[in-house]
């Protein structure tokens, strides 16, 4: 099935679909997005994400004209006219078309895109392995809650990784540990969870969320609380939440093995419970 788009209302193959050059997320990246995983061709958890997305628009002050969640039709035509079962829809809303200029012209219209594409899974292999991560100083804006598509510190960051033979950068300021370039991060510390509170530098993932609330099933604590680097280079478990990797171990930091270098029963937990709920939620009905 070809890649599906969605702009301001038309639907339409991906390779046809356009936006003006003078529209400030092209110029400016002002603009702001979320992505969500579809299983079984229904997405998942697409109310939280709208939720965040209403978030952003809000902290950037762009006016959508509506509520955030009333994309909610619209994202799930297009999964629908797709034809995939398991995709990524990426939903992006800009200020909208206007001459460049530093400053907001007054009676913008915002410029809503969708896209969706099959999504390859992470390999099992890889999984059941798990993944190296490096630190890195955080270069970003300090606004990390926000979600915005203004990324070019976050590509730099993750290609440095990659050319060093890492899954991700895990990023610091001061000495603390923030999040991943696109992951939130948990520890497992002297047997407890440990994760970097949500705020303006880290931001509230679904993944996350929907980790903490297991935990609270499994009657698990978690603190949330700044984690230093000593700790994450001491971790006996380290692993990262996202829309993609969902629950993914880290056995390798700084080229140093986390706790015995395998993926940590604490983790493949987790990951199970994660699964059972994407059954669910991909299930009939």
């Amino acid at each position: 099935m070809p890649a599906m788009a969605y702009v301001n209302g038309v639907y339409q193959p991906i390779e046809a679909a356009t936006v003006s050059v003078e529209d400030r997320g092209f110029q400016f990246g002002d603009s702001v997005y979320e992505v969500v995983r579809a299983y079984g061709g229904k997405p998942f958890h697409l109310a939280a994400h709208l939720m965040r997305l209403e978030q952003s628009l809000q902290a950037v002050e762009i006016d959508l004209g509506r509520p955030a969640r009333e994309l909610a039709p619209a994202a799930i035509e297009l999964l629908d006219r797709s034809g995939l079962g398991d995709a990524m829809i990426y939903i992006q809303v800009t200020r909208g078309v206007a001459p460049r200029e530093h400053g907001i012209p007054r009676g913008l219209v915002p410029t809503v895109v969708m896209t969706c594409r099959e999504v390859h899974p992470l390999p099992g292999a890889v999984r059941e392995a798990g993944v190296a991560a490096v630190t890195l100083p955080d270069i970003r804006w300090a606004w990390g809650h926000i979600k915005s598509t203004s990324l070019l510190a976050s590509v730099l960051l993750r290609a440095r990784a990659q050319r060093q033979g890492a899954y991700e950068a895990l990023l610091h300021r001061d000495g603390v540990i923030i999040e991943g370039t696109a992951s939130n991060l948990f520890l497992v510390l002297r047997g407890g969870l440990v994760t970097p509170p949500a705020g303006e530098g880290v931001l509230p993932g679904v993944s996350r969320q929907l980790v903490l609330g297991i935990c609270g099933e499994l009657g698990l604590e978690v603190a949330e609380r700044p984690v230093r680097l000593a700790e994450l280079h001491a971790a006996e478990e380290c692993f990262l939440t996202d829309t993609y990797s969902e629950v993914l171990g880290v056995v390798l930091v700084d080229g140093r093995p986390v706790g015995d270098g395998r993926v940590g029963p604490l983790t493949r937990r987790l990951y199970d419970r994660f699964q059972t709920l994407v059954t669910e939620a991909a299930g009939p009905g």
